[in-house]
Formats: structure tokens, sequence, C-alpha cells
């Protein structure tokens, strides 16, 4: 996985890709729904996450009170002490990663939470959940974070919905 270029390709099409999942808005939502789960399958069956991990490399997820206690009993740690060590709270007052990449990603890519990692890490990118015209905001992000949402984009473009 080449992300040098991923970040330039992701970056020049940018406002291309907003126009056009902002537009998506004005689809039939089942009909977009079923492209992007058709879509998401797809592509996962040709991208592994593995090879990339960008979003673990990169972004945090959002840490709410069930993800912190489940993440500190899998570390053997207080909910409070994980909190000091590992988060911080963002702008939109959520628990977030103080640092990146990931504290818990290790050099092959893998998460040595994984099992008990948060709800937004087990959710991500997003791509094959229910009324996806809901997040056309947070689906533009993601296509500069994950190379299969924005290969899933350039796919639904071809499409016809």
């Amino acid at each position: 996985m080449d992300l040098d270029r991923f970040k330039d390709v992701s970056k020049n099409k940018s406002l291309e890709n907003k126009k056009f999942l902002i537009g998506l808005k004005r689809k039939d939502p089942r009909k977009v729904d079923n492209s992007f789960h058709r879509l998401h399958e797809e592509v996962f069956e040709e991208i592994t996450c593995l090879e990339c991990a960008n979003c673990c490399k990169t972004t945090s997820p959002i840490f709410y009170q069930t993800d912190i206690e489940r993440v500190a009993k899998s570390l053997k740690v207080k909910p409070g002490d994980f909190i000091e060590k590992y988060l911080k709270i963002d702008e939109d007052k959520d628990y977030v990663l103080k640092s990146s990449p990931c504290p818990f990603l290790d050099n092959e890519n893998y998460c040595s939470v994984y099992d008990d990692r948060p709800k937004a890490c087990r959710e991500y990118p997003h791509t094959n959940r229910k009324k996806m015209i809901q997040i056309m905001e947070l689906t533009h992000k993601n296509t500069m974070v994950c190379p299969a949402v924005l290969e899933i984009v350039e796919r639904l473009k071809v499409a016809v919905l």
C-alpha cells in the first residue's frame, strides 16, 4: 500500500468527492445504502486493512465510557488510570487518544486490544451502515484517511443509483 500516493490522490479528488457525496443526499436512501454496502463488500475483498492501518496511524476513535471500561479491563488497569495514560478530551468534549499512531497498534499493524477495541474502531469505516446519506460529511473525511473508502466512492461515481 503506497500511502503517500493515496494521500496525493485523495487530496486531489477531495472537492470532487465532497460535491458527489453531498449530492447523494438527494437520492433514494435505500439505493444509496445498497450501493455502498455492495461496494463495501467488493472493495474489502480486495483491500486488507493490515496492509495499511492508516486510520490507526493518523486518527483517533472516540472512546465512550463502555469502551474505556472494556479496554481498561483487557489491559488489567483501572478505567481512571487508562484515561490518564492514554486519553484526552477533545474540542467536542469526547475522549480521544492523546497521540497517534494508536498506542495499541503494533509494528505489523495488528491491534493489541482488537477483541476489546472501541465501538468506533469496530464500525470503521462506516461504509456498511444503514442511512448512509446521514453521514456523507464523515464519509468524505474518511476518503482522506482510508484507501478503501476512497475506492468505494470512486466506484460509486460510476455506478448507477
